[in-house]
């Protein structure tokens, strides 16, 4: 179930009391439904607690289920009968001498009927008159506001909001000690394939609630991340020092390095050469000019790869990248635990890295803001990360390939002069 305070999953918690009669309790478990984001529990608005963890909690009766049962029966009867009607027609006209059992004897106006959950007669006997239920009639006498809400300021703790309503549709409550917890929307199961290789990326569990996924080859289990730690204050031309957190999610060891961005010009030629290479594509597969007699799958999706994309960013910032490279460890999730201080000698300058611990780093740069910008201009700069990727996911034997990515740093907006600086 939902918390109807905030909309997020709710959670069996257990708690102890005392069941028995008098001088001869015992220690019992009950369950109730509470929320981790809001605090919100079945507690607060009086529904009773469980004996089993997976009992079914009660439910209020909405107050007017007797109106809508008795609109959908009207209506299922009317499907019921206009559907009668169109085969009546179908069934009287002549066909050659040959008329089916099931019409003969009216079996799929029973069948239908038992689907809709109305008694089975036969398909020629059907003479009763629907009656259609009391239409709804408007009234436009409305009830006067009570003096209370205009001599006594209202309490926005026990008052719901709209969202809070609309999430509760049948009943709508006004005070929050009415709510109560709805179901759970319905959840799909979705799959997602890369467009070249059409291997799977994504893939759930057979159960919508579970987040552990069977294939996980997603780019942040594969590709260092890059986090800002610290960074001084932002000033239009001034240097300003800037750390980042370096992290391996990999099992292998890798070795990180900074480069600067390319220039407009070799954008836009290596851009010309991976278009090119995208079209000449299917003349560098071998087969001698014979077609392949291999024909795909009715199942199977084409692959279709996306052409290569111009980056639309504009640098307002330089930055200075350090020389060398950065190791990193292999990930240990023990690490995390051990305090016992890293035993790498990877003989870092501490210029450069001023902190590591495990399979993170943490790098030291300078940033320069351009000069002109105006108080509150976001500042954007950017590097290639050049890495180490060890695949093992094509070949028996691990292959280490060199990958290049762009990052682009968003350190934050320009400050206005310090008095300190300006003295």
């Amino acid at each position: 179930m939902d918390c109807p305070n905030c909309f997020n999953a709710l959670s069996v918690r257990a708690s102890t009391v005392a069941r028995g009669p008098e001088g001869a309790k015992t220690p019992g478990k009950v369950y109730y439904l509470a929320c981790f984001i809001c605090r919100w529990t079945t507690r607060d608005v009086g529904i009773p607690d469980q004996t089993a963890a997976s009992g079914q909690w009660p439910e209020r009766e909405n107050p007017h289920n007797n109106r809508i049962n008795t609109l959908l029966e009207h209506y299922k009867t009317k499907a019921l009968r206009e559907k009668m009607e169109k085969e009546r027609k179908t069934f009287s006209a002549p066909r050659r001498g040959y008329t089916h059992l099931a019409e003969r004897y009216g079996l799929s106006g029973m069948i239908a009927r038992r689907r809709a959950g109305l008694p089975t007669v036969p398909l020629g006997r059907d003479t009763e008159v629907i009656t259609p239920p009391p239409p709804s009639v408007a009234s436009e006498n409305v009830e006067e506001l009570p003096e209370v809400f205009l001599t006594t300021a209202p309490n926005l703790t026990e008052l719901t909001t709209l969202s809070q309503r609309l999430n509760l549709m049948d009943s709508q409550p006004v005070l929050a000690e009415d709510m109560i917890p709805p179901h759970r929307r319905l959840y799909i199961k979705r799959s997602q394939r890369c467009r070249e290789c059409e291997h799977n990326i994504c893939k759930p569990e057979f159960t919508p609630a579970s987040i552990k996924f069977k294939i996980q080859l997603a780019a942040n289990y594969h590709l260092p991340s890059v986090r800002i730690l610290t960074v001084e204050p932002l000033r239009s031309g001034r240097s300003c020092e800037i750390i980042l957190k370096l992290t391996n999610p990999t099992q292998h060891l890798t070795s990180v390095q900074f480069c600067p961005l390319p220039t407009e010009q070799e954008e836009l030629r290596d851009l010309e050469i991976e278009m090119e290479k995208l079209f000449h594509k299917d003349e560098t597969k071998p087969g001698g000019g014979r077609e392949s007699l291999v024909l795909p799958s009715i199942g199977q999706r084409s692959s279709v790869p996306l052409p290569p994309r111009r980056v639309q960013a504009t640098v307002t910032a330089g930055i200075s990248l350090p020389a060398g490279g950065v190791i990193l460890p292999p990930r240990d999730d023990a690490a995390e635990y051990d305090d016992s201080g890293d035993t790498h000698n990877f003989g870092d300058d501490p210029k450069v890295v001023v902190w590591r611990k495990g399979n993170k780093a943490a790098v030291k740069c300078v940033i320069t803001p351009e000069a002109g910008l105006e108080v509150g201009a976001s500042v954007l700069c950017g590097f290639v990360l050049c890495y180490g990727y060890v695949n093992t996911m094509v070949t028996v034997e691990p292959a280490r390939v060199d990958l290049q990515v762009r990052v682009y740093l968003s350190p934050g907006n320009i400050v206005g002069e310090d008095s300190t600086i300006a003295q």
